[in-house]
């Protein structure tokens, strides 16, 4: 396992611990016990996690999840007094931003986004933009950062890279991106009816951050 200071938070939407081919356990076994600390479920009240509720009012704490009162974990000032601590969400986009809103601890530490044009590597699953990354590649880019390691990224991202290749060796199939199949007509599949998904849709066509 990589020694670093940093703890990891991963919360993961039940829906993933089901997946045959996901990333936390392969970032689970890049690091110490300690170090990646994996809660699965939807809700997280106080009083069922106390020991999250501590964590997340720690002022020492980062949650990563992008948007307009994200900061740019580049930007971040990490304190010296304590390890510093960050939470991530595992899950689609559409469960992680479920998980986000509707558990108010999540509100309380501050939220810091990636800022990297870096395409993934998890090319057996379909992600919805070019630029949207596993939970894994995440975790790889962050504690990169954090760490001032570069070799963190490299080392992290190695397991990810073997996975990929041995199930493409055996009949995987490489996955674009929902956005690079409808920019070149490719999506097969039927168009949605619900409004909503119709427009994120449009917006994926047209390039536009969602």
């Amino acid at each position: 396992p990589l020694k670093v200071s940093t703890c990891l938070y991963i919360i993961q939407h039940p829906a993933e611990e089901s997946r045959v081919l996901r990333t936390v356990p392969l970032l689970a076994a890049c690091l110490p016990p300690d170090k990646c600390k994996i809660l699965i479920g939807r809700r997280f009240s106080e009083d069922r996690y106390p020991e999250l509720a501590t964590v997340c009012r720690n002022p020492s704490t980062l949650i990563l999840y992008p948007g307009a009162e994200a900061t740019n974990l580049e930007e971040v000032t990490l304190g010296s007094s304590s390890p510093p601590v960050m939470i991530i969400i595992d899950g689609t986009w559409s469960q992680a931003k479920d998980i986000f809103y509707k558990n108010s601890l999540f509100r309380l530490p501050k939220q810091v986004q990636l800022k990297t044009n870096i395409s993934s590597q998890y090319v057996i699953r379909t992600q919805p933009t070019n630029t949207c990354l596993s939970t894994l590649e995440c975790a790889a880019v962050a504690l990169t950062i954090m760490e001032k390691n570069k070799n963190i990224q490299e080392t992290i991202l190695r397991p990810l890279q073997a996975l990929c290749s041995f199930q493409l060796q055996h009949g995987a199939q490489i996955h674009h991106s929902k956005e690079h199949l409808l920019k070149n007509g490719l999506y097969d599949k039927p168009m949605p009816k619900n409004k909503r998904k119709l427009r994120r849709m449009e917006l994926l066509v047209n390039n536009v951050k969602i």
